[in-house]
Formats: C-alpha cells, structure tokens, sequence
C-alpha cells in the first residue's frame, strides 16, 4: 500500500502537477562537490572510504550509477548543471564568461525564484562575473576557486564545515510553508595536497590505499606525446613526483571527501531537526571526476571514466521509492529534473532531460548515448576533445592534431580503457558508426565554444 501511494505521488510529481499551491512544492537543495569521482563513495563499494551520510542518501534515494558530466572542467560543468545545457549552447566556454542573461534566467534557480521559492547560494559558484546574487535571496558565493580555510562566528574551519553552518542557517530561517532552493557548492575535494579538516588528517594513516590498475609507466608510455606532455601529467608530477607520493595524495582526496560526508550529515539532520525532509528533493552529485594517478596523469579533462563520471543521488522521501539506475545519466538533466519536480515548465533550450521517469521506474525510451566536448586548452597544456560514450562505447577524438587522434574502447570487455581498437580493422565499422554518430551531434549543436583571454587557472 505504502509503495503505491509512493508511486503516485511520484506520478503527480514527475508529470508536471501545475495546480500545486507554490508552499506544497518540494524545496530542493543541490550538494555539488569538486572533482569527485564516482567511485569515491562507500555506497559506490569503495573498499576503504566510509561515506555514511552520503551512503544515506542512495539507500533511501535514486542511486543513478552511470552519470556524467558533459564537460570535465568545473567552471563549464557549472553552468551546465544550473542551466540544464551543453557548454555549445550555454556559451561559457571559460572562467571569465558569466552565464549569458537570456540562460541565466532560465536556469533552476532562476525559475524556482520566480515562482515564489527562497533561493540560497554557498560555496563555489565557479562560472565567471560577474556573479548572479540577484537570484539568491541569500548569497556568500564566489567565482574562482575559493579556500580551504573560511573563518565562521571568529573561528577558522574548514569549507566543508562553514558550508554546512552557511545551509543549516539558511533552512532554520526559511518559513516552514515556503519551500526553498538551496545550492551547496564544495570545494573538496579540487586539489587536496594537505588540505583536509584537521579532523580527519589521521584517517587512513596506517592502511593501504588502492592504488589504480593504470597508475604505472608502462601505461603512461602508450599515451600520444601530446598527452604525455600535457597540463595532467604537468600537475601529476606537481603532486606525486615519485611514485611513492601518490598514496598520500590519494588519502588527501579521501580525507576531504569524508569531510563532505560530515557536512552533507549535518544538512540532513537539520531536515529531519524541522520536518523537512520528506518534501525536500536532495540532490548529490559532482562537477566532474579526477584522475588519481591512472596513466601517470592528474585532474580531469580528458574524456576517460575517471574524468568524466560522477555521483549522482536523487532523494525525495514524500514520491520517489528508493531504486538503482543504470540508464545513462548526465550534469545537464539536473536542471530540468529539478524543475519538473517543482511542477514548472521546463525551457526549451535546455538540452538535459527530466530524470523522472527514470526516478520512477517507467522509462521505455531513454538516451543510448551522449556527446562530451572539452575546448578549455589553457593555452595549448589540455588537449581539446570530444566524444561519444554509448552504453558500452566510447569513441574520443583530439582536435589539434592533425590528422585528430582518435581512440574507442569497448568498456565491457575493457573497462579500465588499455586497449584503444581505432585501428584494428576488425572495429572498423564501429568506428566509423561512432564517427558518423559524432558528426549528427555537431551537426546539431553548432560550432564549439572557445576560451576567451585571459584565461584562469582551472
């Protein structure tokens, strides 16, 4: 009986229930991490981090288990999960580009604004200035990369820790009939070289860590030279310049990733604190991955899995059943999920779709596959990519070689990507089928965006 009141309200929820009043619409609050990979989660099977909090949020939420992010930079990435569009349509091609005015507007927090929620902004809005207060009712965000280390009440603590203090505030002031849009934005764990929460600076400090299958130099040395010599093997060689370094930079990034854990437990336990719960949609995800030494390289960028999948958890108690999800999932379908949760209209320039059917289990068509695309080059240091990722497929082609160096993997046989089949001709028609696919997705949505002098550090 539970399940099918459950499912109805899901059913009202996902089909746009316009004739809601605004106070019975579900608040929402988006958790968004920097640079978190998928599989850095306990509820993900890590074998040694311990995300309990979070792991909460998939045992009692929509766990989606492939999603992704469209572009594999923060500041682009941004801007496509507020405005639910490609970088080739939401035109931010750099850290300096705000979000033109006419998509500004029709992004999420736009729109909840204008139908009555109370909008909160936190952390790293990371998208370029200038920054867009006037749809927050309450802002302490920035554009650039922010600190580690914010002082909050004459203390000094942690940026996972003042956000969570930022987000309580803000929803024990909220009035309980007006529902509320809340954007946390971390910035753990973005470069995390000692920088966690003295608290959790012991963690992991006797245990071995899982080092990944490719971080050796057999596979370093099969990479193109324009990728060995490129701003991910630059900052590897920055962090770990010798093997044995990579361990302790690897139990840095967990170690701020379980900082976010006690944050986004503290969030939760306001929402239970006031009985807001149940009606508040909490979604959990990253701007991107990050590479933890696979192939000798760091950050992201590239259009590997460590790069380009993320966590994405949905968790709405009041209409959506807990469920896992593997159908393919992206940055950009955040946007429109959030709005017709809220029973709004969602715009017709956003390129993401609305994750409800999905959300409720009744999906019969969905995406086979996507377009990624990555232009931010940093003067030449990252090489400009794009791509097409199907279930079981990818095909990525690097732009400003000539002729374009291309690659596809068969992520069934070969998930960890060690054997690129461009060249094998017995792949040959699955090439040219990924090609052709590539071709319709430019054909659709236009030339690419290029960064705009002068350029920021991503």
């Amino acid at each position: 009986m539970r399940r099918s009141v459950m499912l109805l309200a899901t059913l009202q929820a996902c089909a746009g229930a316009a004739s809601r009043e605004p106070a019975r619409r579900p608040s929402v609050i988006l958790l968004l991490t920097d640079d978190q990979r998928w599989d850095c989660l306990g509820c993900a099977g890590h074998p040694i981090l311990r995300t309990p909090n979070i792991d909460r949020l998939a045992a009692e939420g929509v766990n989606f288990r492939n999603a992704f992010v469209t572009t594999s930079i923060c500041a682009i990435s941004r801007a496509s999960i507020v405005s639910g569009r490609y970088c080739r349509t939401h035109k931010v091609g750099d850290f300096n580009t705000p979000l033109p005015p006419a998509v500004l507007a029709e992004s999420f927090p736009a729109l909840l604004k204008r139908a009555g929620y109370r909008t909160g902004c936190f952390g790293k809005w990371g998208i370029g200035p200038p920054v867009p207060r006037d749809i927050f009712d309450v802002w302490d965000a920035w554009s650039g990369q922010g600190e580690y280390f914010l002082t909050h009440g004459g203390e000094r603590v942690h940026n996972s820790e003042y956000l969570a203090r930022r987000a309580e505030q803000f929803v024990r002031t909220t009035p309980a009939d007006r529902p509320f849009c809340l954007l946390v934005l971390y910035k753990s764990p973005h470069d995390p070289y000692g920088q966690p929460d003295p608290r959790d600076a012991g963690l992991f400090k006797d245990q071995a860590v899982p080092v990944p299958r490719t971080a050796t130099a057999a596979h370093f040395d099969k990479l193109p030279k324009f990728i060995q010599s490129s701003e991910g093997r630059t900052r590897a060689l920055k962090f770990y310049p010798t093997p044995d370094r990579l361990p302790d930079h690897i139990k840095d990034y967990y170690r701020l990733i379980a900082g976010v854990d006690r944050s986004v437990g503290k969030v939760l336990d306001v929402l239970d604190a006031l009985g807001r719960a149940q009606d508040t949609v909490v979604v959990y995800s990253s701007d991107n991955g990050f590479f933890l030494g696979e192939r000798g390289l760091s950050h992201k960028w590239l259009m590997h899995e460590e790069s380009i999948r993320v966590p994405l958890l949905v968790r709405y108690p009041a209409a959506v059943p807990p469920r896992r999800v593997d159908d393919l999932a992206l940055n950009i379908d955040i946007a429109p999920t959030v709005l017709e949760l809220a029973g709004l209209p969602v715009p017709a320039g956003m390129d993401g779709h609305s994750l409800c059917p999905l959300l409720e289990g009744r999906a019969s068509a969905w995406r086979q596959d996507f377009f990624y695309e990555h232009h931010f080059h940093f003067g030449g240091k990252i090489p400009r990519t794009e791509g097409v990722r199907t279930a079981d497929w990818k095909y990525i082609t690097y732009l400003d070689v000539e002729p374009p160096y291309e690659e596809i993997y068969d992520l069934k046989a070969d998930p960890f990507e060690e054997r690129n089949l461009a060249a094998e001709p017995a792949r040959r028609d699955r090439l040219e089928s990924l090609r052709a696919r590539h071709r319709e997705y430019v054909a659709k949505f236009g030339s690419a965006v290029l960064p705009s002098p002068p350029r920021r550090n991503p």
